[in-house]
């Protein structure tokens, strides 16, 4: 619910691994919603959330460890660098680098921008550091909301790649996204939600 406004209402959706979800509708039809409750940030006014069977808030840890959510907006400190920002990530996850950090910040097209605080960015160079958390995570299901905003074309591409990877591995992808991804055909479930008036 949104106000008095009913968003959907017998929504089921059983996330298999190797899959990418596309949730797709006109603004306003509750795709970010539905992508906040399914990370935990909001609870579902009916309904549950379950991860392998298992009501996600009896098992809060497990889930929240196999799950990475990154929303609308890149939710990167302002304050701290690029590098920083990547830094601190790995640490709060508890989990190293794939790669070394500035190895990881030249995969996503920041190399020379490393020490500037990102607070100085553009917001897709913001969003670049955001994004860079997915060669840092270990999570297997990813929950992203338009992750490709403010990309150019080589940004999008570069994340295709890891998308693709990410699903080669056994990895899940629940996303919003006006761009269109059919690479991904094989594995792509698209869920359509309607704007209710």
């Amino acid at each position: 619910m949104r106000g008095e406004r009913t968003l959907f209402t017998d929504f089921s959706l059983k996330v298999s691994a190797g899959a990418m979800y596309q949730i797709e509708g006109p603004n306003g039809a509750g795709k970010s919603t539905l992508l906040r409750i399914v990370a935990g940030l909001l609870a579902p006014q009916a309904g549950d959330i379950r991860y392998k069977g298992e009501l996600s808030q009896h098992v809060r840890r497990a889930f929240l460890r196999d799950l990475l959510f990154i929303g609308h907006k890149a939710a990167v400190k302002p304050e701290l660098t690029a590098l920083e920002n990547l830094q601190f990530f790995a640490a709060t996850q508890g989990v190293p680098c794939s790669e070394p950090p500035f190895a990881l910040l030249a995969k996503v097209g920041l190399v020379g921008l490393e020490d500037v605080p990102a607070g100085n960015l553009s917001a897709g160079q913001q969003r670049r550091i955001a994004l860079a958390r997915l060669w840092v995570t270990n999570s297997q299901l990813w929950v992203l909301d338009e992750p490709f905003t403010s990309l150019d074309v080589a940004g999008i591409d570069m994340l295709h790649q890891r998308f693709a990877e990410h699903l080669q591995a056994g990895g899940a992808i629940v996303l919003t996204s006006h761009q269109a991804l059919d690479w991904a055909s094989a594995s792509l479930v698209r869920i359509q939600l309607e704007y209710n008036w």
